[in-house]
């Protein structure tokens, strides 16, 4: 990884490609206090302080790791947005970014959650939102991935930044505030129990929990078998493909391997996929429209089955779906 530098994006979406929330088994949280409280004494070990105490940042910083990101940032991120900082202890530009995130954490009294995930213990969270630079940040809301920018930023552009993820959260109804001490704010709701599953959905969810992306397949194609017409289980069923076919995928490459050879559609599909997990749904899209366009045959119409696939993840009512299927009517006809 390099570090680097980049202006931060002045309006945000939370129009993320993969619902976090929605492919992470649902499981009790730790130990760390109710949902939508802050962490009681988790130590902040990002390049502010490693070691520091856990009232960094006003008791509103904590460090997740691969283990808790579930809960700890996935879960939380539907009572208070979650400002993700990935560093490492050998980067400079990070040294002078996370200070002025804490600070900015602490001033805004418990309306986010900072957490910092060292890149070299937590390589398969880098991974998952394609860090490939360091410091990189990300918001996580109503859990949905949302891009921020790389590189140390002046402590102006941040505020515009948080002031930018506030919002989009009240927009989204992520409304919560945290509390220093581990107790839940006296204003936060308390959030309703969800309601049971039906049994072949809860398989699937059990069976992603326990890393069987195949078993998850296995029953939501049963629960289609029984209801055709079961929206949810279509929508698992298409996320859950989209996690095996880029398990294991090394993002650089699959991006450079489609920019090579432009007339390979395997690669195509490939990177189209990377782009949709790492929130780059447009450019999935457009890829994979021109390659609608460049094609005929067997290769045409699996190239059209996949988008038509990523237009089911990312929901009908997303923005970019309508464009993208005009496109896709125009390739066709």
């Amino acid at each position: 990884m390099t570090n680097t530098t980049g202006p931060a994006p002045r309006r945000i979406d939370v129009r993320g490609a993969v619902d976090l929330g929605a492919l992470a088994a649902r499981r009790p949280a730790p130990a760390a206090g109710p949902a939508g409280s802050a962490p009681a004494g988790t130590p902040a070990t990002g390049p502010a302080g490693a070691g520091a105490s856990g009232q960094a940042g006003g008791g509103f910083v904590m460090e997740v790791t691969e283990a808790n990101f579930t809960a700890e940032v996935v879960e939380r991120s539907a009572q208070v947005p979650v400002i993700l900082d990935f560093w490492a202890t050998w980067c400079g530009p990070c040294k002078q970014l996370s200070p002025l995130l804490e600070k900015l954490a602490a001033e805004h009294n418990g309306q986010f959650l900072l957490a910092t995930v060292d890149v070299d213990a937590n390589p398969q969270l880098a991974q998952m939102f394609q860090v490939q630079s360091i410091p990189t940040v990300y918001a996580v809301i109503a859990r949905q991935p949302v891009p921020l920018f790389q590189g140390a930023q002046p402590e102006a552009q941040l505020r515009q930044v948080i002031a930018e993820v506030l919002r989009v959260a009240a927009e989204n109804g992520v409304t919560g505030t945290l509390a220093p001490d581990g107790a839940a704010a006296p204003d936060d709701e308390v959030e309703p129990e969800d309601e049971p599953l039906p049994p072949l959905h809860q398989q699937a969810y059990d069976a992603i929990e326990a890393g069987d992306l195949a078993g998850a397949v296995l029953a939501y194609e049963q629960a289609l078998n029984e209801q055709p017409g079961d929206q949810l289980a279509r929508v698992g069923l298409a996320q859950v493909r989209l996690l095996q076919r880029t398990e294991g995928v090394d993002l650089a490459a699959a991006r450079a391997a489609a920019a090579a050879a432009p007339s390979d559609v395997d690669a195509q599909l490939l990177a189209a996929d990377v782009d949709v997990m790492g929130g780059h749904v447009d450019d999935a899209f457009a890829r994979l429209v021109d390659t609608v366009r460049a094609t005929a045959g067997p290769d045409r119409d699996r190239t059209r089955a996949r988008l038509l696939e990523l237009f089911e993840i990312v929901g009908s009512q997303d923005p970019r779906v309508g464009p993208a299927r005009l496109a896709l009517a125009n390739a066709l006809f």
